[in-house]
């Protein structure tokens, strides 16, 4: 006699309208330009920035508000520095307060401070690592009792293809980009449990407004090391990441999206 089998749990599909996502350093440059795309599928967006030396960054976070307000979402941003813990806890909790509870976080907020490893001062490893790495784990922790109560949520932190194939001078960038592929598959592990994904985004050089700091020969160099002889735009990067976000990824954790040209294929 044949036993019937039960049938398969299946996991219900969300729609990612009138969801909320936190962008991490999102004011400007690959941050905006992923808060604009969960904009533009209804998602409401909070982010925090912090002032930067040389940039008015209250200024680009005000702009960007307003920006991502005319999509008729809901807009949250704040001071908040991803180095600090409490910092982190009470943006979390700003955010929960003023747009409800949070689906998706995309941890972006990074700096680098370049140059040779026996030049490198203590303060450059230091704030390179703590805002990197450290600050997603913040992020991370802050968000993930809601997200294991609710029994969903979305994580996609932003590495580099500098973790697997670095440069000169970018061994404190390149090691805090390693970790953070580590922290996102140890994060995947403990936290399936819960119907909660964690990846990363690994881009190669996108064209920000900081791209243009970088000597003009690496720029070169990183379109010839393409093999699609070119560099990223912001949006070659945001879909992917608000892709890792949605439903159609469901399926997707512990993994690294590499969005690099082909760089790493050399």
């Amino acid at each position: 006699m044949l036993l019937e089998q039960p049938e398969a749990q299946r996991v219900p599909r969300r729609e990612m309208r009138g969801c909320t996502a936190i962008v991490t350093g999102g004011a400007s440059g690959l941050g905006r330009a992923i808060g604009l795309e969960f904009a533009r599928r209804g998602v409401n967006v909070a982010f925090n920035y912090i002032e930067l030396p040389g940039r008015d960054i209250s200024a680009q976070a005000l702009l960007t508000e307003t920006t991502l307000r005319s999509y008729g979402v809901e807009v949250f941003s704040a001071h908040c520095d991803v180095r600090n813990r409490d910092g982190v806890e009470r943006f979390v909790a700003q955010v929960r307060e003023e747009l409800g509870e949070i689906h998706y976080l995309v941890n972006n907020a990074g700096i680098h401070h370049d140059g040779a490893l026996w030049r490198l001062s203590e303060e450059a490893w230091r704030e390179v690592v703590d805002t990197n790495l450290t600050g997603s784990f913040n992020c991370i922790r802050a968000v993930t009792p809601h997200f294991r109560q609710q029994h969903y949520g979305k994580i996609v932190s932003i590495a580099s293809h500098q973790a697997y194939s670095p440069g000169f001078g970018v061994a404190n960038y390149a090691a805090s980009k390693a970790a953070v592929v580590g922290l996102t598959k140890s994060a995947a592990v403990e936290l399936g449990a819960f119907n909660i994904n964690v990846n990363a985004v690994a881009p190669g050089f996108v064209r920000t407004e900081l791209i243009g700091t970088l000597p003009p020969e690496v720029l070169a160099d990183a379109e010839a090391g393409s093999v699609l002889g070119r560099i990223a735009e912001p949006e070659d990067v945001s879909h992917v990441v608000v892709f890792l976000c949605s439903d159609d990824a469901r399926h997707i954790t512990g993994q690294v999206i590499f969005v690099d040209g082909g760089l790493t294929l050399h």
